[in-house]
């Protein structure tokens, strides 16, 4: 029984935010991993133009064709990532599901408010050189045009609805300390889904990007058990 595993990374992002996790599954199976670019992300941002649809279409097509390739397919999903792995398993046949960081819920917008003023104050008072949130978030406001913000805001209102019809086995990793998902949306998803085999891994130092945390070498084999019905 040959298996795929269709990784599918994050909003304004690339494959390279689950690269830890993708060459932990190579390093350990004999699966056939596929990880798509979805339009305008990767290394270099051009996302002006592209839409949830777009996003949506790029999954389906990388899905479809792994699809052909293996007998049973396995869907990773990161942040923006997990919702569009929950839009799959809605429409078509998968094996398993692994939600990291997914976000089913995102930082609210009254937050990216407060931020965006006090970045505001910061650059009237020439001081944003000291500020860590813009430091960290400088290249995506740069790159990532509020129409694409706007997408992704559509793309997870639009999938909320598929999640109790979601049956399948779903692993969720969630990072305590996440800023861009808040935490509690893992037991709200966990709560959500119909599934009857469910498993929830929160990691307590865990932000965002919780592929690349100190605490992977815990829940990379607790998740590859789950994979191969251990």
């Amino acid at each position: 029984m040959s298996v795929g595993v269709l990784s599918i990374h994050g909003f304004s992002g690339g494959p390279y935010e689950v690269e830890p996790f993708t060459a932990y599954l190579r390093a350990h199976t004999d699966w056939l991993v596929e990880e798509p670019t979805l339009s305008g992300h990767g290394e270099e941002l051009h996302m002006s133009g592209f839409t949830a649809r777009h996003w949506l279409m790029d999954a389906e097509l990388a899905f479809r064709s792994l699809a052909k390739k293996v007998d049973e397919v396995i869907i990773v999903g990161f942040s923006m990532g997990g919702i569009i792995a929950l839009y799959l398993a809605k429409r078509y046949r998968v094996k398993k599901l692994v939600l990291l960081s997914a976000a089913a819920k995102y930082v609210s917008p009254k937050q990216l408010v407060k931020d965006f003023k006090m970045l505001a104050s910061e650059a009237y008072h020439h001081n944003l050189t000291n500020n860590e949130l813009f430091l960290r978030y400088q290249h995506k406001f740069n790159n990532v045009p509020l129409a694409s913000t706007i997408e992704f805001m559509k793309l997870v209102k639009m999938v909320e609805p598929y999640y109790q019809h979601i049956q399948i086995p779903v692993y969720i990793v969630q990072g305590k300390m996440d800023g861009i998902v808040p935490y509690q949306t893992a037991q709200f998803l966990f709560d959500e889904l119909s599934s009857k085999e469910k498993n929830l891994y929160f990691s307590d130092k865990g932000k965002h990007h919780i592929c690349f945390e100190e605490d992977c070498s815990e829940w990379f084999p607790q998740v590859l058990m789950f994979l191969k019905g251990e």
